[in-house]
């Protein structure tokens, strides 16, 4: 399963989903299913964009967790 840690992220700069998105450049819905990992594709150039607007590596935003058996 792939995870994506933006909560994780602007929490710990103490950001809000929609100051994130005026600060990247990315509309806020994008960012509010990026945020709740409710998204089912990403594109190459918002994770460009928010990488660089975190100041973090693509490693540090996504990762890879094993499935949960069901």
């Amino acid at each position: 399963m792939v995870r994506i840690l933006l909560s994780t992220r602007l929490g710990e700069q103490r950001l809000t989903q929609a100051d994130f998105a005026r600060m990247a450049g990315i509309r806020p819905n994008i960012i509010r299913e990026l945020y709740h990992e409710v998204a089912t594709c990403v594109s190459l150039d918002h994770l460009d964009l928010i990488c660089e607007a975190l100041d973090c590596e693509l490693a540090d935003l996504i990762v890879l967790t094993p499935n949960r058996a069901e």
